[in-house]
């Protein structure tokens, strides 16, 4: 009931958030008609096709992304025709003739003698509902802090009543706040109307001003200018009421996403002699393992069945270069314990959508030589059980089942050794003293630079996307010729070429396209994918310029070429010589590729 009651009010404050103004035309377009008949409905059409369209962007794949866009599509025609009809009243009422007979027969009910064709009983009710319904498509799209956390909620529970109750409350909050302004909006028409006589000059206006708000949708002005208006009042209203409701725990060095970017400082751990016992306090009982679509490697696995085990549990996901440089360790540390106890399982918990296929989970295990128990948690279940928010985290069980120790992010790795070892001895199951294990990671699994890179993870998608540099910011959800700028500055990148930025990542329309990015960091990964129906994509890399030679990454020669095959991240640039700021792009010799996400190290 909380949830929903900030849902409702994180709506109410749509009214002062950029978001909200390519839809304001087609809502005071009706302020001089009556409320009941004219603004309620449109209101209603507006709130449910928004909740439907947000529940299942939320919930949905690839193609609920196009049919939103083709709706997008159809709203803005259907919006630009109301536009028409409210400049040249002819055409209205060409229009409206076979809606009327429609509303006729749908009410059974003839229009009442000497009322117009557009005042008739069905029509005065279908017509704004229709308005509404389209409006509601163009409005989806919006975003704020609340519907944030109302849609990553619904993506990560999946499709459920309560989902579309709070999207459904989101957007009446939204339209409660329109129905105020509509209502003030239609006393004032009222009496410009009585007064003045300029019923006729304010439906013209209407007209025109809808007609402008279709030509900036249709333009992306909507998404482009008015995403950059500043609103900062309701931005940190809405941030605050989302606070109360989910309230985020402070962890150094790990960013929003649930990403770790930074690895821990390594702590005292394992040597020659007995290291001193660690404070090990109950932290929870062992969640349970239920809810996997698929396991990997191992029949089922429930707390009870490893009761008597120590138990670690890996949340990773396959793209993650924080989870890959860590996996030498868990490797390492089933291998190792294996016979004195020690039981490791890896949940793999998907970022993309890409991740939650199960042959590329199948596939990502096979090529990482991952040989322990593997829980597929495309659902989120374990992820959920846990209360976890990060990856890679290491959660630590004893032999009753017990939580005593978490990890957050890669690094301390001599300490969570020692931790395995404490709690195999308290088991009774106590190992031969001696060095910690020192796996040496290849590829996109090497350990991250000793000098910390001054270069962060950066989305492609629009959902995420920051230090985008090419004129025009990103178009959502259509395909656009993008142009890099003459220069960058660090942590700026840009696109070239014909892409479709989606949610997620950018996907290339013609062969050629590029990207480009200024990085400071010795590594440079990039999450790549092939075209839709996996046929590989040729591409070629530079660095300032010149093929990377020396510093060519594990995925490129040193020429630069290399070939995705693949949904997974891959490693372009690893700088033979201390890090130094660098230009990189990538240039795709062939169409359909999908780029996500730079990380680096």
């Amino acid at each position: 009931m909380l949830l929903l009651l900030v849902a409702y009010l994180g709506g109410v404050l749509t009214i002062l958030s950029p978001c909200i103004l390519p839809v304001l035309p087609f809502v005071f377009a009706r302020a001089d008609r009556p409320f009941r008949s004219h603004g309620l409905p449109m209101l209603a059409g507006m709130a449910l096709a928004f909740a439907a369209i947000a529940t299942l962007a939320a919930v949905g794949g690839a193609w609920v992304v196009t049919l939103n866009a083709y709706g997008r599509d159809a709203a803005i025609a259907l919006l630009a025709v109301f536009g028409v009809t409210l400049l040249f009243p002819s055409v209205a009422d060409r229009l409206s003739r076979p809606l009327v007979a429609l509303g006729e027969r749908l009410s059974g009910q003839a229009a009442p003698v000497g009322a117009s064709p557009g005042e008739s009983v069905g029509t005065s009710v279908l017509s704004p509902l229709l308005l509404g319904v389209g409006t509601g498509l163009l409005w989806a799209p919006c975003a704020g802090p609340i519907l944030g956390l109302i849609l990553t909620g619904a993506a990560l529970n999946g499709a459920s009543i309560g989902t579309s109750l709070l999207l459904l409350a989101y957007a009446a909050g939204a339209c409660t706040s329109l129905a105020a302004a509509l209502l003030f909006g239609g006393r004032l028409f009222g009496l410009m109307k009585g007064s003045l006589h300029t019923g006729e000059w304010v439906r013209r206006a209407a007209g025109v001003a809808v007609l402008a708000g279709v030509g900036a949708i249709a333009l992306g002005l909507d998404t482009g200018l008015l995403s950059r208006v500043s609103f900062g009042t309701t931005t940190a209203l809405e941030k605050a009421l989302v606070d109360k409701v989910e309230p985020k725990r402070p962890q150094a060095g790990i960013d929003p996403s649930g990403l770790v970017l930074t690895a821990a400082t390594p702590g005292p751990g394992p040597g020659p002699g007995p290291a001193p016992a660690l404070s090990l306090p109950d932290e929870g009982g062992f969640a349970p393992l239920t809810g996997a679509t698929e396991w990997i490697n191992t029949a089922p696995l429930t707390p009870a069945a490893l009761r008597g085990k120590v138990v670690l549990i890996d949340f990773w996901t396959y793209s993650c270069i924080n989870c890959l440089r860590a996996l030498p360790y868990v490797r390492a540390w089933a291998e190792k314990y294996k016979d004195a106890g020690l039981v490791v399982v890896g949940v793999h918990t998907p970022e993309f959508a890409f991740e939650k296929q199960p042959a590329n989970v199948r596939r990502a295990t096979k090529d990482l030589s991952v040989d322990f128990p593997v829980a597929v948690d495309s659902n989120y279940a374990i992820w959920r059980a846990f209360g976890n928010q990060y990856w890679p985290a290491l959660y630590f069980i004893d032999a009753q089942g017990r939580i005593r120790h978490h990890q957050f992010g890669e690094g301390q790795y001599e300490k969570s050794e020692q931790v395995i070892r404490q709690l195999l001895a308290e088991a009774g199951h106590p190992t031969m003293a001696g060095q910690p294990v020192a796996p040496e990671g290849q590829g996109t699994q090497a350990a991250a630079a000793e000098v910390p890179a001054l270069s962060g993870e950066t989305y492609l998608g629009y959902e995420r996307a920051h230090g985008f540099a090419s004129p025009g910011g990103l178009a959502k959800d259509r395909t656009r010729v993008y142009q890099a700028p003459a220069a960058l500055r660090t942590n700026q990148w840009a696109l070239n070429g014909e892409w479709t930025v989606g949610n997620e990542g950018a996907v290339l329309a013609r062969a050629g396209g590029r990207i480009a990015y200024r990085f400071h960091a010795r590594d440079l990964h990039l999450v790549l994918g092939p075209s839709a129906d996996g046929t590989p994509v040729r591409f070629k890399v530079t660095v300032d310029g010149q093929p990377p030679l020396a510093d060519h990454g594990a995925d490129t020669d040193a020429q630069g070429n290399g070939t995705v095959g693949a949904q997974r991240l891959y490693q372009l640039v690893r700088q033979a010589s201390s890090p130094a700021e660098r230009l990189f792009e990538i240039e795709f010799l062939d169409a359909g590729a999908q780029a996500f996400v730079f990380t680096f190290g």
